[in-house]
């Protein structure tokens, strides 16, 4: 297997270095995302739920934090995938054939380089105009869901105000809302009269008339009207329409109550502008900065890789693995709260969010240096022997315990 038809172009190298980055690759980007989804749509449902809202409005806000979610797994995935294919190659030997032969990690890192390279591009699109978009209509429906504009407002057994007339309370909801049991309404109508209204069965029926208002259509029921007199007044029905006014609902705000929600067009605009407040100057030259610093990031991605890939001889510790994972997460809490610092105006955004970036390059460039260019040169080689001794110690106490527990059940 070679590959698509690009891929026919490259040398045989390069298309073998291809499968091994793409394919774990890929499947990081599944993993993360499935997880980051399945944590959220279990709030969500949860959310919807308690507001008496459709399930589907559930996946529509789940698309609307997909953008969200892969600028998060997009960088994750590159590094596990690049770090995976080189510990590969390092665990099987291949990486040695490849530098007996004359390719150094240069040569070897050209395809990984050219696929950071259109990940970033696909990241630069994501947090700086996609997102920030795909957000603001995530706050928009769960506004539309705690107001009621999509349906959510009647829950069944409890009491429901409508238009501060009427009380409405449904025993039993069947065939998704379409057919509903147990009917009870108190009403004050126009001339100051209350009108008690029980039903065996209802359904909700739209006007074409008023889009603000909906027909309750009961069936087999009583009425009781309160006339002021010591009696009051009985009718029966075997159908009843009860026209019920819908709640106005507020239109939602205009995109930019946040910075987050800003693209890129409007963070330069607004973040340069003297005739904006310094608060939201500072606030929006730090979420541009932030979005920078973590796109950037992404170009040494590569370089760490190798760095935590490649395991000592005769190892096959999967210590730099774990340690990627803590190293980027880390990166991250640190930019995020570098812009919250930035923000509010208390650092200059270049030295709260470029400082950890050098920082951290300086690093990477580092461990990369050892691994590469220093003979037999590991970049965490001391935190592979402590982690080597503590695994052993582990190892030992297990077998003291098991021994132990085989000589009591030998007595």
């Amino acid at each position: 297997m070679t590959g698509g038809p690009l891929l026919k172009f490259l040398p045989s190298i390069d298309r073998y270095i291809f499968r091994l980055v793409t394919v774990p690759m890929l499947a990081v980007f599944a993993i993360a995302a499935s997880l980051l989804v399945l944590d959220k749509m279990l709030r969500l449902f949860d959310f919807v739920a308690v507001e008496g809202g459709p399930v589907g409005v559930v996946f529509k806000m789940l698309i609307a934090l997909v953008p969200e979610y892969a600028s998060l797994a997009i960088p994750l995935g590159l590094l596990l995938g690049i770090l995976l294919a080189f510990r590969k190659l390092a665990t099987t030997s291949e990486l040695d054939v490849f530098h007996a032969v004359g390719l150094g990690y240069g040569r070897l890192l050209r395809v990984p380089f050219a696929i950071t390279a259109v990940l970033m591009m696909v990241n630069v699109a994501l947090v700086f105009f996609i997102q920030p978009v795909s957000r603001y209509y995530y706050e928009q429906m769960e506004y539309e869901l705690r107001s009621g504009a999509l349906g959510a407002s009647i829950k069944v057994g409890e009491f429901t105000t409508l238009a501060d007339r009427m009380a409405l309370r449904i025993e039993e909801s069947e065939d998704d809302g379409r057919r509903l049991k147990g009917i009870f309404a108190r009403v004050a109508n126009d001339r100051g009269q209350v009108l008690s209204i029980s039903a065996k069965e209802g359904a909700f029926l739209a006007t074409t008339d008023s889009p603000d208002t909906i027909i309750l259509r009961l069936t087999d029921g009583t009425i009781v009207q309160d006339t002021g007199s010591q009696t009051p007044r009985v009718l029966t029905f075997t159908r009843h329409d009860l026209p019920i006014d819908l709640p106005a609902v507020e239109e939602f705000r205009a995109r930019g109550d946040a910075e987050r929600e800003y693209i890129l067009p409007e963070l330069l605009r607004i973040g340069w502008s003297d005739e904006r407040p310094e608060a939201q100057r500072d606030a929006s030259q730090a979420s541009f900065n932030f979005r920078l610093v973590e796109v950037v990031m992404m170009a040494l991605m590569p370089l760490l890789a190798v760095a935590l890939g490649v395991p000592p001889k005769r190892s096959s510790s999967a210590l730099g693995v774990f340690l990627s994972i803590v190293m980027v997460v880390a990166y991250h809490k640190v930019n995020q709260y570098g812009e919250d610092v930035a923000a509010l105006g208390r650092v200059d955004p270049i030295l709260a969010l470029w400082g950890p970036f050098f920082l951290f390059a300086a690093l990477i460039v580092w461990m990369y240096w050892r691994v590469a260019y220093v003979p037999g040169g590991q970049a965490i080689g001391a935190l592979e022997i402590w982690f080597d001794k503590l695994a052993k110690r582990v190892g030992r106490v297990f077998r003291r315990r098991r021994l132990k527990i085989d000589l009591a059940a030998a007595e």
